[in-house]
């Protein structure tokens, strides 16, 4: 189960999920309520728990069980609130250069002030208040132009309520196996980064793992990202 980050969709892992399908893997990647092909549906009131269901659904309309939860950035909020009832269904969690929250946390508490001030001053400029407009391929540290004209052209608008939600329990996240992948360099806040690394030495079943490689990884990076999939999957 391949799970995007903000303002991305399912499309993001279109080369990751064709190599691991050649592999011999099932793959799902999933689109958020109101993101990618999804954007239609974008509406004020979409917050954090109406993508957890996504994402609860997912698993359950397909009767996903023993699955590799790949989580890439916003996406490690979404997969850490869903797992309290999905874990049982899930072998290993990875968090790909991925927000790693505590119980109560939002996207929000973990950025910091000064850029979560930003978010709602763009959405006041440009979302109407209420959402973040795309952000250009670059941020994500996309630049080779033919990947960054696909990227520009599928990215879409993210609710600020998404971000601004707390998350529910988080306990199973952190008590379940898993992998942390860090890009380096990282678009994540130090203390994340510190929290991954913390887990990684009080907890033998949660591995840690650097990938020089941008922020959208399974864009610019796919067959290390690829590589270190099929490595969680074996652990």
């Amino acid at each position: 189960m391949l799970l995007h980050g903000g303002r991305h969709g399912g499309w993001c892992w279109k080369r990751v999920a064709s190599a691991l399908r050649q592999a011999g893997h099932t793959v799902y990647t999933p689109t958020l309520t109101g993101l990618g092909e999804r954007a239609h549906l974008l509406t004020p009131e979409i917050g954090l728990d109406t993508h957890v269901q996504d994402l609860v659904a997912t698993f359950e309309f397909e009767d996903i069980q023993d699955a590799v939860l790949v989580a890439h950035s916003y996406g490690g909020v979404v997969a850490s609130g869903s797992m309290e009832r999905i874990a049982d269904r899930v072998r290993r969690i990875v968090f790909l250069d991925a927000h790693l929250p505590r119980t109560g946390e939002s996207v929000s508490d973990m950025i910091g002030p000064a850029r979560a001030a930003r978010h709602v001053a763009t959405a006041e400029s440009g979302g109407e208040g209420w959402y973040i407009p795309p952000s250009d391929a670059s941020w994500y540290g996309v630049t080779d132009p033919d990947d960054a004209a696909w990227v520009n052209s599928h990215i879409t608008a993210q609710p600020l309520k998404t971000y601004q939600d707390p998350v529910g329990s988080t306990d199973r996240a952190w008590s379940h196996p898993g992998m942390f992948i860090e890009c380096v360099p990282s678009s994540l806040e130090p203390h994340v980064l510190d929290r991954a690394r913390k887990r990684h030495a009080d907890d033998p079943e949660f591995q840690y793992r650097v990938l020089h490689a941008t922020h959208d990884a399974m864009v610019t990076a796919p067959e290390a990202v690829t590589e270190l999939l099929l490595e969680a999957v074996g652990l």
